[in-house]
């Protein structure tokens, strides 16, 4: 039977975002946002942020050897950031930018499910290949990109340069094919460019991770098993797609598997959820003995102890 020691046999390496989550309970949405006044929350934390971030520290909690690489400044965020991750069992291998603050994304969320993010980050706008110390992927098995869009010189040829080096090393690659933030707002000339950066390099990939909306933006479709053949035609080995309330999926040779929502008591975290999904599946990846319907059940269990508090895998600065 497939347990959680699988994990704490595993490795990962991830090159991805990291700066400060000021996180809020979630609250109403509605247009009283936009009027002068105060809304006041139940709780105010402040967290390690950042896709990468979030699921190098899920990954350590879980049990698994972790190293991460990243850009931060050289500024108190960055120290205080960077001591999070070594006390946390992670290796860091953080680029130290002088001139260039630490970022902070302030997480608002709401109670009918949806976020929205206010995010300052030029420390992760600004990662580039010669960012990386490559002797980090080492002795590891498997990469994972993350926040693969915030960074334009990482887009346009660092990933393909990235990947490409990880492919020498034996090392299996994953993708987290987030939200783009310039969808809906370029224009669709440039959109397609940056689609078409991501679509490039899907040959190299092994596993994409992300939710039907994701998916089916990138892909341009509005189905999502077409989104999923059209990854496939692409080139992407396979999927890992994130269903919320309807579980979580897994797409490779025109196979798609679905294992059902895992119940929480009560909601306590909703930011980070993907993260702790995707990060599940890529330490079990290698695992041979457990099957994708088992490897699926165990992430959904251990998403729904984290929506419910009942276990704590991103910490509080």
């Amino acid at each position: 039977m497939l347990d959680e020691q699988s994990f704490r046999t595993a490795d990962i390496c991830i090159v991805g975002n990291i700066n400060r989550d000021v996180r809020i309970s979630p609250i109403p949405a509605g247009d009283y946002l936009f009027a002068d006044g105060e809304t006041s929350v139940a709780a105010v934390t402040e967290t390690a942020g950042g896709g990468g971030a979030n699921s190098a520290f899920a990954a350590a909690a879980l049990g698994a050897r972790v190293a991460f690489l990243g850009r931060v400044g050289r500024d108190w965020l960055g120290d205080r950031l960077e001591r999070a991750l070594a006390a946390h069992g992670i290796t860091p291998y953080l680029k130290r930018a002088p001139g260039c603050p630490t970022g902070t994304s302030v997480n608002l969320t709401f109670s009918n499910g949806h976020r929205h993010f206010l995010s300052c980050l030029p420390n992760n706008s600004g990662l580039a290949f010669e960012d990386l110390d490559l002797s980090a992927l080492h002795g590891f098995g498997h990469l994972l990109r993350a926040d693969l869009w915030f960074s334009e010189a990482m887009l346009f040829s660092g990933n393909e340069r990235l990947f490409r080096r990880a492919r020498e090393l034996g090392m299996r690659i994953s993708i987290d094919l987030n939200w783009d933030p310039r969808w809906g707002v370029e224009s669709s000339l440039e959109i397609r460019k940056r689609k078409d950066a991501v679509r490039r390099v899907l040959p190299l990939v092994d596993l994409v991770h992300g939710n039907a909306r994701e998916l089916n933006e990138f892909a341009d479709f509005d189905d999502l098993q077409q989104s999923l053949r059209a990854l496939a035609n692409w080139g992407a080995g396979a999927a890992v797609v994130h269903l919320g309330e309807k579980g979580a999926g897994y797409f490779q040779n025109g196979v798609w598997t679905v294992e059902a929502l895992y119940p929480a008591s009560r909601q306590i975290n909703t930011t980070g959820t993907g993260d702790v999904l995707s990060v599940c599946m890529m330490l079990l990846e290698r695992d041979q003995a457990g099957t994708v319907n088992e490897k699926l059940r165990l992430a959904n269990r251990i998403v729904s102890q984290f929506i419910s508090g009942e276990r704590s895998l991103l910490p509080e600065l």
